[in-house]
């Protein structure tokens, strides 16, 4: 799960491109990068770090040019140096430069038939690049001489439906192809979010594409509306947004942006991340509410969770505490790569009020349980303080699938809810009682209340369904092999 960004304007759109990385920085903390053309030359870095570590020492001025796209990223497989990092170029045709967000299924055949048949040599475990040589090979198959400047629009065009063709997986991508714009596509089941906007810039507008509606809001732009699955935008300088729907829409957004990724204030395919996390909490209620498990005291593990402790503790008339303090300075710990480097994160992120939980019996509410160390570390935490009880409740369901779609859930093994009972992952984590969401209850918590027919979304995490239909036990076998053999994250 990482964060893109693209924009085109009549000026410099490098101040903007940074600004807006660091309104989506929450989905990837590993390294950050940027490119922009000025009609002439690219100019790109990638660094490792945060945004403001990554551009600290990068001079803004030389990245002249009025289009660019951003990226910050989270590995979720190899060694993840700053040669996976992103953006990617190729020199030929045009001249292409290309970021993503997601992770493909057929990475690997995909990479080994560029590199034996087509001659691309790919140097990277980056998706992208992967990504970036199967569109470049695409439109050069498509441009022949003489070629006037509609047919190479069209060529971009067909040439991102051969990608949809060939790519399996998730991916929003934003591109600069020189000479011709900003080009922007997601594929056709949508699993990763991609939204776009604009503002009034001098005569014309600037336009934006992002991840998430945080950054062009943040930004003063006005949001348009998500590029649906299946369709590429091709904006050029000074001309409005060209739009073509080169794939039929099959569309399955991931579900774990409701629960935990996106920021709250963001809206993703028209649906509201915090009016969605309140749903999820007014859910957990209502069955919690069934057990008849008394508590005192109803506190949320920071910050994805917060929306649906404050609506379960509403719900059931008990005091919503915060009773655990986040260090602000400690990154994501489900994002962190290497499981050490997430334990020691827990240790430092999380801090106990004891006020609020000395002699008192504690529901504590969190988005997901995944491995079970987080969980198991702040409920002994939570005893230590003095609390009489410690209950827990999860926003989504019990995950048991590995990810194949760029959330870091890698190899089966990893699950504690793959080979335990609800009764026994209550008690491997040390709580009185655990309450898991139904996956009934949580899509109906992330559609819409005004739609009458629930969303689909991509679950494969959880229910094992994995919508883009390639994903057999032979793949995940693959994939889980590949990961294993290329060791953690660090």
């Amino acid at each position: 799960m990482c964060g893109v960004i693209g924009a085109i304007g009549n000026g410099p759109v490098i101040g903007e491109i940074v600004d807006s990385l660091l309104f989506i920085q929450h989905r990837g903390q590993d390294a950050a990068g940027a490119a922009t053309f000025d009609g002439t030359t690219f100019r790109l870095t990638r660094r490792m770090g945060l945004v403001r570590e990554a551009f600290a020492n990068e001079d803004l001025g030389r990245f002249k040019g009025n289009m660019g796209i951003g990226h910050v990223r989270y590995p979720t497989i190899g060694g993840g140096g700053v040669e996976d990092a992103q953006p990617f170029q190729v020199n030929s045709p045009f001249g292409i430069v290309m970021a993503h967000n997601g992770n493909l299924t057929n990475f690997k055949p995909l990479r080994d038939e560029l590199q034996l048949q087509h001659r691309r040599h790919v140097g990277s475990n980056c998706d992208v690049e992967v990504i970036l040589n199967v569109f470049a090979h695409e439109l050069e198959s498509l441009i022949t001489d003489g070629d006037g400047d509609g047919d190479a629009t069209d060529a971009i065009f067909d040439a991102v439906a051969g990608t949809f063709r060939r790519c399996r997986g998730s991916y929003s991508v934003v591109a600069l192809v020189a000479g011709h714009g900003l080009l922007a596509f997601r594929d056709p089941y949508g699993i990763k979010p991609l939204i776009y906007g604009r503002k009034p810039d001098g005569d014309g507008w600037r336009y934006m594409f992002a991840s998430e509606s945080c950054a062009l809001v943040s930004l003063g732009y006005e949001v348009v509306r998500d590029v649906l699955p299946g369709e590429a935008m091709l904006v050029r300088p000074g001309e409005e947004p060209e739009s073509r729907q080169m794939a039929e829409s099959n569309h399955h957004l991931c579900i774990f942006e409701f629960i935990y990724f996106a920021r709250p204030d963001s809206m993703i395919d028209g649906i509201s991340v915090y009016k969605a996390r309140l749903r999820l909490g007014e859910a957990l209620a209502r069955r919690w509410g069934d057990r008849g498990t008394e508590v005192d005291t109803v506190i949320p593990v920071p910050d994805s969770s917060r929306p649906a402790a404050q609506q379960m503790a509403f719900a059931l008339k008990r005091p919503f505490r915060e009773g655990l303090l986040k260090n602000r300075y400690i990154g994501r710990t489900f994002i962190m790569p290497g499981n050490e480097a997430r334990r020691r994160g827990i240790r430092f992120k999380l801090s106990p009020v004891r006020l609020e939980i000395d002699g008192k019996r504690v529901l504590l509410v969190d988005d997901s349980i995944v491995r079970g160390n987080t969980a198991e570390q702040i409920i002994q935490m939570v005893r230590d303080t003095g609390a009489a009880e410690v209950h827990m409740a999860s926003s989504c369901p019990p995950l048991r699938h590995p990810c194949v779609y760029g959330v870091d859930m890698s190899t089966k093994n990893e699950f504690i809810a793959s080979e335990k009972s609800e009764d026994g992952i209550r008690d491997a984590i040390g709580a009185d009682s655990l309450l898991y969401q139904e996956h009934a209850d949580m899509v109906q918590a992330c559609t819409p209340p005004d739609e009458d027919t629930p969303r689909q979304f991509c679950m494969a995490c959880m229910d094992g369904r994995y919508p883009t239909g390639d994903v057999d036990d032979e793949v995940l076998s693959r994939i889980e092999a590949e990961r294993l053999a290329a060791g953690p994250t660090v």
